[in-house]
């Protein structure tokens, strides 16, 4: 997968509020964010489980324009996105009803300032359905609630290709370079501009956390410090 040399995590954070020392703040949300095959659900599971946090993880499974819009993106990019829309609004509502912490899978935001607009620029959506997703969007999010803490995952595209390829999912076959490159460059974009709670960059090029204990740990303790610091 990667080098097991022990090179330890590259990691930003940047804290955008301060608690007063009277307050105590519920950790309710974590949230994992990233490009395709940038090691979300693993790192969910891996904090899940030393956490004993609970993960929503982003539907897949159930999803049923999945397939169809990676055999035609144009047909069915509305479609697939008003269906994450959906999910993703459903499982903050749940996190937020709930009593335990959650981790999730890929954020509410990502779809609206990633993939949307870049299937939009790349005339896989016609314009006047992006317009309506963003409408549709702007709506949903003015009644969400950020996460306590966005940690997002940075990598590089032949980080993102060897991933895609080891975990084989058959979907996901013909994503062109081109592709994760302009999802790529729209995350970066995002990410320096995000404003909305506490965020914390991973730079995951020369980490296995799947495979290598060391670099699992060293995760572990750079997200418990910063969780620290939301207390």
């Amino acid at each position: 997968m990667h080098d097991t040399t022990g090179k330890h995590p590259t990691v930003t954070s940047n804290h955008t509020f301060n608690l007063l020392p009277t307050e105590k703040k519920i950790i309710k949300h974590v949230a994992i964010a990233g490009n395709i095959g940038a090691g979300k659900t693993t790192l969910c599971e891996l904090l899940a489980r030393h956490f004993g946090w609970e993960v929503h993880y982003e539907d897949t499974e159930s999803n049923p324009y999945l397939s169809d819009f990676y055999m035609d993106m144009k047909r069915w990019s509305f479609n697939l996105q008003v269906f994450f829309l959906s999910s993703r609004y459903q499982q903050v509502q749940n996190i937020l009803k709930g009593s335990r912490t959650v981790i999730q899978d890929r954020t509410i935001y990502e779809d609206a300032y990633i993939f949307a607009p870049n299937l939009a620029d790349m005339g896989l959506m016609e314009r006047r359905d992006f317009e309506n997703y963003l409408t549709l969007f702007q709506s949903i999010v003015s009644s969400v609630q950020a996460p306590d803490l966005l940690i997002y995952l940075k990598a590089s595209i032949p980080t993102l290709v060897e991933h895609i390829q080891m975990r084989g999912r058959d979907y996901e076959g013909s994503i062109s370079i081109d592709y994760l490159k302009r999802l790529n460059d729209r995350y970066e974009s995002w990410i320096n501009s995000y404003q909305n709670g506490r965020l914390l960059v991973i730079n995951v090029d020369q980490l296995d956390f799947f495979n290598n204990k060391e670099h699992a740990g060293k995760i572990v303790e750079t997200v418990q410090a910063e969780l620290h610091g939301l207390f």
